[in-house]
């Protein structure tokens, strides 16, 4: 064997070496990663069963409103029976749905007053026992009825929510939550808009339900995980 081929096996020897020994990557299962310092964080501690008082449901649900409209804005949540109630009136455009905590995860939801006729009625059929398509045939036909109103321009929901979504009431925070923004365009369509059918890529806007009252613009952010 001539020495060049001696020097070259003594190479990719030291090389294999090396590559066995190379200590493994750090483990940050624990990590804790803000994803917005004022509202939201996500981490691998367990979820905590909550019983929050009306102020602190108030607190977590302004979380899902743009921050400038937090303090002014209507809340609604639920009393220690599971009621659906106002937890405090608004004196702005903004209204705001607490996590129901009788369910799993977290939801809070902030939207437009604009919006609240199409909301309430969701809420009233839901009550009377229908809901998937059965619900959204019967809003549907309140819209078209007149018997509901629907914005005349462009109105926005956004949403907080996360199956392991707890609040951190020390620090004023959603954890384990993302968001995604819904933008109402009743009876929007392709033609109309421009917009796809579907998202052309993770974030994306796309549009839902085109040609319906409910036709929105639908924008979900990529989660951190």
């Amino acid at each position: 064997m001539k020495i060049s081929n001696y020097i070259l096996l003594g190479f990719f020897t030291a090389t294999l070496l090396l590559s066995c020994d190379k200590p493994k990557t750090e483990d940050k299962t624990n990590e804790s990663v803000t994803k917005d310092t004022t509202s939201v964080a996500t981490t691998e501690i367990e979820v905590p069963v909550q019983d929050l008082t009306k102020e602190q449901q108030i607190a977590a649900a302004v979380l899902s409103a743009p921050e400038e409209t937090r303090a002014g804005a209507k809340v609604y949540g639920y009393d220690n029976d599971g009621k659906f109630i106002t937890l405090r009136e608004g004196t702005n455009e903004m209204i705001c749905i607490a996590d129901n905590q009788n369910k799993d995860g977290f939801k809070a939801v902030s939207y437009h007053k604009d919006l609240e006729p199409f909301m309430a009625e969701g809420r009233t059929l839901k009550a009377a026992g229908k809901s998937g398509q059965a619900l959204k045939e019967a809003r549907e036909a309140s819209v078209k009825s007149g018997k509901v109103k629907m914005p005349e321009k462009s109105a926005t929901l956004h949403i907080l929510q996360g199956n392991k979504g707890w609040f951190d009431i020390e620090n004023n925070k959603i954890v384990n939550a993302n968001y995604r923004y819904v933008v109402y365009i009743p009876f929007a369509t392709q033609k109309s808009t421009g917009l796809s059918l579907k998202p052309n890529a993770p974030g994306h806007p796309w549009l839902m339900f085109p040609g319906t009252a409910g036709a929105h613009i639908m924008i979900t952010p990529p989660s951190d995980k």
